[in-house]
């Protein structure tokens, strides 16, 4: 009985530290996922599409949900190629701010997910706030984003 009890101790240890070890995380993987979330703002900042497209994998999907004024829920897949002509195309005089308040990332060895909080501003006035999710791959040594839905709204977003 003694000997069956020390195996199950043992085979339950052993699967502890398999169990630890089965999420190799690290922080220099967070940083990483980070830099390419902050590097992809900073190119929509700039409208610069190229650092933009750096950022992303080739099938990107984007998407967005939230409220409309009716309280009825909408959620609207864009068009990468879209999106970026969006971003470019928006008149010099127009200037814009997505401020990023909070930042938590999961990694779990070839994929991570970004979840960060954010406020919109438009011509120096608040517009909305929301989280955009990230997901993100490790294509051999880099990280891209594949996937990125946010949340809209008005409410809630300021002290």
């Amino acid at each position: 009985m003694r000997k069956l009890f020390r195996c199950i101790v043992l085979l339950g240890l052993s699967g502890f530290g398999y169990a630890q070890g089965a999420n190799p995380s690290s922080s220099e993987d967070e940083n990483q996922v980070k830099q390419v979330i902050e590097t992809f703002f900073d190119g929509f900042h700039k409208q610069d599409s190229v650092m933009i497209k750096n950022t992303v994998a080739d099938e990107i999907v984007l998407q967005t949900t939230g409220r409309n004024p009716e309280g009825k829920t909408l959620f609207k897949t864009e068009e990468f190629p879209k999106f970026l002509k969006s971003i470019v195309g928006i008149p010099e005089t127009t200037k814009f701010e997505e401020k990023l308040t909070s930042f938590s990332i999961q990694v779990d060895r070839t994929m991570a997910n970004a979840w960060i909080g954010y406020e919109f501003w438009l011509n120096g006035e608040f517009s909305h706030c929301g989280i955009n999710s990230f997901q993100l791959i490790n294509f051999d040594g880099e990280w891209k984003i594949i996937y990125l839905i946010d949340t809209r709204g008005k409410e809630g977003c300021i002290d």
